[in-house]
């Protein structure tokens, strides 16, 4: 018995009847193949429907990871500066000890104040980017603010990160855009613990040491030169203060700057696509540790943010201090620089002038005797 060009055996001709038999084989050729073709269809099908839901079931699961607050609903609109075409982003980081947080110490009062903030800063076009941080210590006006429990708290002078002790995020925002005039569209708050996980989920980060550092209550002792920092590490390193430097906060902040700059430049560097289930572990740590805005609040959502900055190369994102001086009532307090600060501020809002990178803008760590 002979087969056919796909490898099927071939009928006997039973029909003695010309050509007969030739047309029954193959009608029961065309038949067979076609119930192959489906069969293969079929399974393609259930494949895909497969792949389909496991996709949906990941896409539901690291949606569900983010949490969010909707300081826009608290501010309401009246009074706040109006949007434009940049893209403002306050970027937080808390001190809460709530959670697994507790490890880090007590505050004395179960409350939480904003370690280090940031505005990410994109004009529009979307070309270039600039973060100015805020000092903690600084001394500002802190507008009256939606209370927790209820009600709003009174106007008052005073340290830049009790406004999240007084309202949340949403206070800090409202101090943020009372100061520059400038109107938070995003915010996306981290605490130490989400920090940390998303450090060691990246595998470290990368970073030049001018000199060694030793520092018990940060909980890092890493030797001078090219190093990687794990997640305790990395948070240790933005944390550090007395031990480095002359104690300042500026100081800390430059830091803490330089480490956004090579965590940034470590993400670009990572081939993902080709690593799904890395990928996976890295969305599912970033997700959690994370609070946002309900706008921000979905895997879509952060994925048309990240879309829009993501041709702005690093020699175009510089960071920036708030200009501040020593405050003369208390050297453990810091005052802003006028008119300095407010020539910042005016940068921020203005969108015919072009964001620069800072000059002194680099991948290393500030000198000891730096400003």
């Amino acid at each position: 018995m002979s087969e056919d060009h796909l490898g099927f055996p071939e009928e006997p001709d039973a029909d003695p009847r010309p050509g007969r038999g030739r047309r029954r084989r193959t009608g029961r050729r065309n038949r067979r193949r076609k119930r192959i073709l489906i069969g293969v269809a079929a399974g393609m099908a259930f494949v895909l429907l497969l792949a389909g839901g496991v996709a949906w079931w990941v896409y539901d699961r690291l949606d569900g990871n983010i949490k969010t607050e909707d300081f826009a609903a608290k501010l309401g609109d009246k009074g706040r500066p109006l949007p434009t075409g940049a893209l403002n982003v306050l970027l937080v980081g808390t001190d809460t000890r709530e959670g697994e947080n507790a490890a880090y110490g007590s505050d004395g009062g179960g409350s939480q104040r904003s370690d280090t903030t940031i505005l990410l800063h994109v004009p529009e076009g979307r070309r270039n980017a600039l973060g100015v941080s805020f000092p903690r210590d600084l001394m500002v006006d802190v507008p009256a603010c939606q209370k927790p429990g209820g009600g709003m708290s009174e106007p008052y002078f005073g340290m830049f990160n009790s406004a999240m002790t007084v309202g949340g995020t949403a206070c800090t925002i409202s101090t943020v855009e009372h100061l520059t005039g400038v109107r938070v569209d995003h915010q996306i708050t981290v605490d130490f613990v989400g920090f940390k996980k998303l450090v060691d989920a990246l595998g470290g980060v990368p970073i030049h040491l001018d000199q060694p550092i030793d520092d018990q209550a940060a909980r890092l002792n890493v030797p001078a030169g090219d190093v990687t920092l794990n997640g305790e590490q990395a948070l240790g390193f933005v944390r550090v203060r007395k031990s480095l430097g002359d104690g300042s906060d500026i100081q800390r902040i430059q830091r803490q700057q330089l480490f956004l700059n090579a965590m940034i430049a470590k993400v670009k560097k990572e081939s993902l696509l080709s690593n799904p289930a890395r990928m996976y572990n890295i969305l599912d740590t970033a997700t959690k540790a994370i609070t946002t805005d309900p706008a921000l609040g979905s895997l879509s959502d952060l994925y048309g943010l990240l879309s829009s900055l993501r041709n702005i190369p690093e020699s175009a994102v510089a960071f920036e201090t708030v200009p501040i001086t020593a405050y003369q009532r208390d050297p453990n307090r810091v005052a802003m620089v006028r008119p300095e600060a407010d020539v910042l501020f005016a940068r921020l809002r203005d969108e015919s002038a072009a964001v620069l990178p800072s000059p002194g803008a680099s991948g290393r760590e500030p000198a000891a005797n730096g400003p």
